[in-house]
C-alpha cells in the first residue's frame, strides 16, 4: 500500500494505481518483435503495424536487431534517418529521465534528429521571446500566489486554474500547494473570474464567476476588453509610454483604422457569445482594483494559439500593472504543481545528455507531417526548413498514441519508417504499432532521487518491487546496446545504476552549499526520507524590477521594452501571425460554417483519474469510466436534443474518425460544448488500419493535426468540432488493456541486473 507523504496537505490519488497495475495483464514482460517484421527484416513484412502477433524473444536476439536496424540506417543515410522520440513522464527522478537517456544514447553514437518544444506550451514558448524577450511568466517568474493574495482585488483567470492539473510534475511533487494557495487567495478577499466553457475549471470554493464564451473566441473578448479600456481612457498613457513598444500600431487594430473594423465590445460579444455589457463592466473592474491576468497553457493549443498570449500581455500593458504586487498577467497557474510558487535557488542535477551532432530537429507537434512528407518544405519560427528522411524512429517514454492528433493520420504516418523501437513497461498503442518492445521497468523498479525546482524537497526514490518478467531500466538497455555500437564506455563512463546516482546527488550537495544549504553525504540521504529545504525567500512579481526602470532593467527584446508591435515578425510575413495580438477566425470554431454539420465543440483536456495516460489501466481510471469506456460531458440540453441519456454509450466523430465515449449529463460544460479527458488508452476497432472507429474514447482520433501557426507550428488540439449521436448495436469488445497476440518465446534468457 502506498501512503501520502505526511508534509503534503493535497496528496493525489494518482499513486493509488501505482501498485494494483504493475503486473496488469497489459504489462510487457519479455522483449517481443512483430512477426511481421522478424520475417520481413527491414521492411514492415507486407503487415501493416498495428496488426498481427508479436513473437517473443531473448534479449540478446532483441538487441542485436535493434543494433542492426540503428547501424543499417547510420550506414545509408546517416544518423538524421533516426529520430528519438520521447515526451517524458515515464520517471519523476533525475536519473531514470527516459528523455535524457534517449538523447545521450544516440549523441554518443552520433546524433539524430531531435524536436524542439512540447505540446504543452510550444505556442507560448515561441512566441514570448519576441514579446518579452525570453520565456519569463511561462516556464518561471510568475508572480507569488502569496503575493496575489497580499494584494490582488482581483483575478482574472482564461482557462481557470483546474486542480486536477495540478497533481503532476516534473520531477515529482513533494507538496501539492494550488488548492492551498487559491483558498489563500479567497479568505483574502479577492474576487475570481472564470472565463472558460467548463465551469468547474476552477473549484466551487472560490465561488468565481463564470464566464462562458464560445471555445476559441478568447482573443475577441480581450480585444472588446481592451477597446473598452481605450476609449473610456482607463488605459495607463504613462506605463505604455514608458515600458511598450508599437502601442500605436495596437491601438489602430483596436479602433479600426486599419480595415474599418474597431473592436468594440458589441464586436466581440458578437463573436464571443456574451452580453457587451458585460464585456465593459469586466474592462472597469479590472481598471479600478488590482488585477491579475491569467492564462492557462491551454489557450495556446489551438489554431492562432499565439495571439491569445499576446493579446494578454496587451490586456495588462494597458492596466499598467505589470509588475506591480498582485497585478499584472502570468500563464500556467494551475497547469502543473509549483507554479506561483517561489523556486528553490539550485540547479538541480540532471543526466548530461552531451552534445548531439545532427543539427536537424522538428517542432515536437509535426512529426506525422514528417513521416508522411520527407524533403517538404515548411516555415518554423521565421526560418524555411526541410523535413527531414526519418528512416527509423526509437521511443522511449511517451505515448504519441496519446499525445499526438489525428490519430487516424499518425497511423498512415506511422507506416513509413523502415523501424520503430519502443521501450515501454505496458501494452500501449505506441509498443503496438511498434515493430520490436523492449520491456522496460516502472518507477517502482527502479533506484533514483526525485527533486523539482519548483519544490523544495529532495528524495530518495526507492526501488520497492523486483522488475517484472525481464524488464529492464532503459539505462541498461541503452548501455548494452551502446557497447554493440561502440561507444559503452561512453555511455556508461564506467558507472552504474547507484554509480550514477552518487555523482548526481554530489551535484546536489555542491549546488546546495552554493547558496547556503547543507546537505548530508549519500549514506545518510539515501537511508532517510525527504529532505524539506528552508522556504525560498519571496521572489518579486514578474517585471517588478523592468516596470520600476525600464532603461536599467531592459527587456532582452530589439526595443528593449515589452513588444506590441514586432518588427521581426512582420518582416516574415506570415498571414497566420500578424505583427501585433490580432483576432483570426479559427477554421472549426462554433461560429463557422463547418458547425453546421459538426456542431459541438469538443474541449480535450487533461484527466483528472491518471498521469496523461499512463495507468489508464489502473484501478482509478477505470472506476471513472462508465460501460468500460471515458466519459463525454454534455449539457443536458444538448443531449436532449439527441435522445441521449445519461451513460449511453455515444458515438463522437467528425471528418478525421469517430470514437466510442458514455454519456455524462452535466451543466458544467456550456451548451454546445462536450468535454472529453485525454488519457484512453487507443483501441482500435481493425488494428492498424486508418479510419477505424477507436472502441474506448481517445478524443485524439477527433482533433486536429495542424499546426497554430507558420511562428510556432504547436498543436492546435482545441480547435476541434464534432457531432455526438446515440451508438445503437452491439458494443465492441475492449482489447487495448489486454496483450496483443503473443507467439511462443523462440529463447529465453535470464533478465540481466537492473
Amino acid at each position: 500500500m502506498l501512503l501520502p507523504w505526511e508534509g503534503d496537505p493535497d496528496p493525489s490519488r494518482l499513486g493509488e494505481s501505482l501498485l494494483s497495475s504493475r503486473l496488469a495483464p497489459a504489462r510487457v514482460l519479455r522483449p517481443a518483435v512483430r512477426r511481421g517484421f522478424l520475417e520481413g527484416g527491414k521492411a514492415a513484412g507486407g503487415e501493416h503495424r498495428g496488426r498481427g502477433p508479436f513473437v517473443e524473444v531473448d534479449w540478446e536476439t532483441a538487441l542485436d536487431l535493434v543494433a542492426r536496424a540503428i547501424g543499417d540506417v547510420r550506414s545509408t543515410v546517416g544518423n538524421e534517418g533516426l529520430y528519438a522520440g520521447s515526451y517524458g513522464w515515464s520517471s519523476a527522478g533525475r536519473f531514470h529521465h527516459s528523455q535524457s537517456q534517449i538523447h545521450r544514447f544516440m549523441n554518443v553514437i552520433g546524433g539524430c534528429t531531435r524536436s524542439v518544444q512540447n505540446y504543452s506550451h510550444g505556442a507560448g514558448e515561441t512566441l514570448l521571446p519576441y514579446v518579452l524577450g525570453d520565456r519569463r511568466g511561462l516556464l518561471n517568474g510568475q508572480t507569488s500566489w502569496e503575493d496575489i493574495a497580499r494584494h490582488a482585488g482581483t483575478v482574472v483567470m482564461f482557462g481557470g486554474a483546474p486542480v486536477r492539473n495540478a497533481q503532476v510534475n516534473s520531477g515529482g511533487v513533494g507538496r501539492h500547494v494550488l488548492r492551498e494557495s487559491l483558498l489563500a487567495c479567497r479568505e483574502a478577499g479577492v474576487r475570481f473570474v472564470s472565463i472558460s466553457p467548463v465551469r468547474d475549471d476552477t473549484m466551487p470554493e472560490l465561488q468565481a464567476r463564470w464566464l462562458a464564451p464560445r471555445p476559441g473566441s478568447d482573443v475577441a473578448l480581450i480585444l472588446g476588453l481592451a477597446h473598452t479600456l481605450l476609449v473610456e481612457g482607463l488605459h495607463d498613457k504613462d506605463f505604455l509610454a514608458r515600458c511598450t513598444s508599437g502601442f500605436d500600431r495596437f491601438a489602430d487594430y483596436l479602433m479600426g483604422r486599419d480595415e474599418g473594423v474597431p473592436r468594440t465590445a458589441e464586436w466581440a460579444a458578437a463573436l464571443c457569445e456574451l452580453p457587451a455589457a458585460q464585456i465593459r463592466e469586466l474592462a472597469r473592474e479590472m481598471a479600478r482594483s488590482r488585477t491579475m491576468l491569467m492564462m492557462s497553457w491551454s489557450l495556446q493549443r489551438a489554431e492562432f494559439g499565439e495571439q491569445p498570449y499576446w493579446a494578454l500581455v496587451a490586456l495588462a500593458s494597458m492596466l499598467g500593472q505589470v509588475g506591480l504586487p498582485g497585478g499584472g498577467f502570468g500563464f500556467g497557474y494551475g497547469c502543473v504543481n509549483g507554479v506561483g510558487r517561489p523556486l528553490v535557488p539550485i540547479n538541480w542535477p540532471a543526466m548530461p545528455q552531451g552534445k548531439n551532432p545532427v543539427t536537424q530537429s522538428i517542432p515536437v507537434a509535426r512529426i506525422a507531417d514528417m513521416l508522411l512528407n520527407p524533403g517538404k518544405l515548411y516555415d518554423f519560427d521565421g526560418h524555411e526548413r526541410a523535413f527531414p528522411h526519418v528512416r527509423l524512429v526509437y521511443w522511449a517514454g511517451g505515448n504519441p498514441f496519446h499525445h499526438h492528433q489525428d490519430l487516424n493520420r499518425l497511423v498512415r504516418a506511422w507506416q513509413k519508417p523502415e523501424a520503430v523501437i519502443v521501450h515501454e513497461s505496458f501494452w500501449t498503442a505506441t509498443a503496438r504499432f511498434a515493430d520490436i518492445v523492449l520491456p522496460a521497468t516502472t518507477l517502482l523498479e527502479r533506484n533514483d532521487i526525485a527533486c523539482s525546482a519548483r519544490d523544495n524537497l529532495v528524495s530518495p526514490s526507492h526501488r520497492i518491487a523486483e522488475p517484472a518478467g525481464q524488464a529492464r531500466n532503459d539505462h541498461a538497455i541503452f548501455a548494452a546496446l551502446a557497447l554493440r555500437l561502440g561507444a559503452g564506455d561512453t555511455f556508461t563512463e564506467g558507472l552504474d545504476e547507484e554509480g550514477w546516482l552518487r555523482r548526481l546527488y554530489s551535484q546536489t550537495c555542491e549546488q546546495a552549499q552554493r547558496v547556503g544549504y547543507a546537505l548530508p553525504d549519500f549514506e545518510i540521504f539515501w537511508q532517510g526520507g525527504p529532505i524539506v529545504l528552508p522556504a525560498p525567500a519571496q521572489s518579486m512579481p514578474l517585471l517588478a524590477a523592468f516596470a520600476a526602470d525600464p532603461a536599467a532593467n531592459p527587456l532582452p527584446t530589439p526595443s528593449g521594452l515589452i513588444e506590441l508591435y514586432s518588427d521581426k515578425i512582420a518582416s516574415y510575413g506570415y498571414h497566420d501571425c500578424p505583427p501585433h495580438p490580432a483576432w483570426l477566425e479559427p477554421a472549426e470554431w462554433l461560429g463557422a460554417q463547418a458547425a453546421q454539420k459538426h456542431p459541438l465543440h469538443l474541449v480535450s483536456n487533461a484527466p483528472a483519474n491518471k498521469l496523461h495516460s499512463q495507468y489508464d489501466h489502473g484501478d482509478l481510471s477505470r472506476a471513472d469510466k462508465l460501460n468500460g469506456r471515458e466519459p463525454l460531458r454534455i449539457h443536458p440540453q444538448d443531449a436532449a436534443s439527441r435522445g441521449i441519456s445519461q451513460g449511453d454509450v455515444v458515438r463522437v466523430f467528425n471528418q478525421r474518425g469517430a470514437c466510442l465515449a458514455s454519456a455524462c449529463l452535466s451543466d458544467q460544460v456550456r451548451c454546445g460544448v462536450v468535454q472529453m479527458a485525454t488519457g484512453a488508452w487507443y483501441d482500435p476497432l481493425v488494428p492498424g488500419e486508418p479510419g477505424t472507429l477507436d472502441k474506448h474514447g481517445n478524443p485524439n482520433v477527433l482533433t486536429r493535426d495542424v499546426g497554430t501557426s507558420r511562428l510556432a507550428q504547436a498543436t492546435s488540439a482545441l480547435s476541434c468540432l464534432v457531432e455526438v449521436q446515440r451508438f445503437v448495436g452491439e458494443l465492441p469488445t475492449l482489447t487495448c488493456h489486454e496483450p496483443p497476440p503473443l507467439q511462443a518465446a523462440v529463447a529465453t534468457a535470464p533478465a540481466s541486473p537492473t
